[in-house]
């Protein structure tokens, strides 16, 4: 089911720590990420959240190194100060209709909105997604919250169902958020359970921690309009080696 995991619909994970150009931009913020992995270092990284932009700080491979992510235009680019260089990656620019629907990290992908219900007291909107796995189709349904644009239901094509529910509020970090339990029902009668922690003024969730351990979440959230220079191209940097970014 590896093809179906970006079917996972926004929200449902933390786009902010692996795909940047998922995040809202309601909100102008900056965060500390802290993502902890079974048997490895503790990562962390700072990131700024833009109106246009959302900048990442981190270190790899020993080397201090700053991602820039610009959602509207398909680009991101990797800065090394060291090396006064930096590499540009594309994929496919947030449109007005990617932010409409379910398959703005999909390609090969129709979204086809087939009607509105009511879950638990949750109004959803119920998406049809239908994309190609190697050749073959595969159909599966998503009733996604109107309000927090989570996935509160999920059917996949192998059988299993995720229901997401919310089971208390709870302060994370000094924020408010709310805490959701997903349910992964497989067909072999296993239930897999993972938990987020959404924060409604962010309009993302703030922590996630999976049944294998892994977990990731934003610390020191400092609510405020973003420097511009973060943001921007330093001048005199050489550029080397564009590589395109493919959807799977």
């Amino acid at each position: 089911m590896h093809a179906l995991n970006k079917i996972l619909i926004a929200g449902s994970v933390l786009f902010f720590i692996g795909q940047p150009n998922a995040i809202s931009k309601t909100v102008e913020f900056s965060a500390d990420a802290v993502i902890n992995t079974p048997q490895q270092a503790e990562k962390q990284f700072k990131i700024y959240v833009g109106a246009q932009a959302v900048r990442r700080e981190m270190n790899m491979n020993g080397q201090d190194v700053v991602e820039i992510v610009y959602p509207d235009q398909g680009k991101a680019i990797l800065i090394n100060d060291q090396m006064r260089s930096f590499k540009e990656r594309k994929f496919p620019a947030q449109g007005k209709d990617d932010k409409q629907t379910p398959c703005a990290q999909i390609s090969n992908a129709i979204c086809e909105n087939i009607g509105s219900e009511n879950i638990d007291g949750i109004q959803t909107e119920k998406w049809q997604i239908i994309s190609n796995d190697k050749g073959k189709k595969m159909r599966t349904l998503h009733w996604i919250d109107v309000k927090r644009k989570l996935a509160i239901r999920e059917f996949f094509p192998d059988g299993s169902v995720s229901e997401l529910k919310m089971i208390k509020k709870e302060k994370v970090n000094k924020r408010n958020t709310e805490k959701w339990e997903r349910t992964l029902s497989r067909p072999d009668g296993k239930n897999i359970k993972s938990y987020q922690w959404y924060d409604n003024e962010l309009k993302i969730a703030i922590k996630e921690e999976l049944p294998n351990g892994f977990s990731r979440e934003l610390k020191n959230v400092k609510i405020g309009k973003q420097k511009n220079k973060l943001f921007e191209m330093p001048v005199g940097y050489m550029q080397i080696g564009n590589r395109p970014v493919m959807r799977n």
